[in-house]
């Protein structure tokens, strides 16, 4: 007889939890690599050192927090919940179709990716990049990033702030499809032929660590994403970009390799933040379900 599958509920405590896990990883380490990124994917021909010398003299310390406050934080507060919200719904269904654990870990992860574009992150990711890559000098000197918000507002109405949102959206499934679908395959594989063999700490850490690195694959849409929401001003760019426009004007200036200007510091995020909300998430849920 097949055990039968119960639904993990989902409770404000649980949208907390995602939302705290979120801020937790994007004010530490998360935020930093996030400004190297896209200074890197936007600036294409800079190497990493370049990028991190751009960052530190427009800055100091706090230029690699660029964005942080508030667009980083309103989108961690909101993105995490919505991640956690829409995977563990999709989970339940999957497991009661009775798909494999890494099958419902990919749809999971994509269907709360795609979830976490279209409700919140379409805005945030525009005034992120914004903040990284608008020109600091002349006429912008004491601008706020309110004030660039505005502008943006001004000149392109919301379709402006939600610059890139479909390419955002691309990201994001594939980001979480592939992250949680790779954590759950290595999670099994640890397990060898007991599939609810309990697992260590530490090889829940490096299941969460291979996901989020095996999961930087789709780095040619992050960079394509960067640039229809850079404010860099440069000679015969396009003014409005889709996806396609994007992916032509970075190919015709960079090439190939142009695709994947900012891996390395991704795979560094991408592992940051699957250890935060997989197996982060994972550890706080079942605290919080201990009677």
């Amino acid at each position: 007889m097949a055990a039968k599958i119960e639904k993990r509920p989902v409770s404000a405590v649980n949208l907390l939890v995602g939302a705290g896990l979120n801020i937790f990883e994007t004010s530490t380490l998360g935020q930093p690599f996030e400004v190297i990124k896209t200074q890197m994917a936007a600036n294409r021909g800079d190497g990493m050192p370049t990028s991190i010398s751009k960052i530190f003299q427009r800055g100091g310390v706090f230029g690699f927090y660029q964005g942080l406050i508030p667009w980083a934080w309103f989108e961690a507060a909101t993105k995490g919940s919505v991640l956690i919200f829409a995977a563990s719904e999709i989970e339940y269904r999957c497991k009661q179709v009775g798909l494999s654990s890494g099958a419902t870990g990919v749809l999971a992860g994509m269907g709360g990716g795609i979830a976490q574009a279209y409700a919140t992150m379409g805005l945030t990711t525009t005034m992120k990049t914004a903040e990284i890559t608008r020109a600091k000098g002349g006429d912008a000197v004491g601008k706020s990033t309110m004030q660039v918000a505005y502008d943006i507002y001004k000149k392109e109405g919301i379709r402006g702030l939600n610059k890139g949102v479909n390419a955002v959206a691309l990201r994001q499934c594939t980001n979480w499809g592939s992250r949680f679908g790779f954590s759950r395959v290595a999670e099994d594989m640890m397990r060898g032929p007991d599939p609810k063999a309990p697992l260590s700490t530490e090889k829940k850490i490096i299941a969460s660590a291979i996901g989020g690195a095996l999961g930087c694959w789709n780095q040619p849409i992050e960079v394509i994403r960067v640039e229809m929401q850079s404010q860099l001003k440069t000679p015969g760019r396009p003014e409005r970009m889709t996806i396609v426009t994007a992916a032509k004007w970075i190919y015709q200036n960079n090439g190939i390799l142009g695709f994947y200007r900012g891996v390395t510091p991704r795979i560094g995020l991408g592992i940051w933040q699957t250890i935060c909300m997989v197996y982060g998430g994972d550890v706080v849920k079942a605290w919080i379900a201990k009677p």
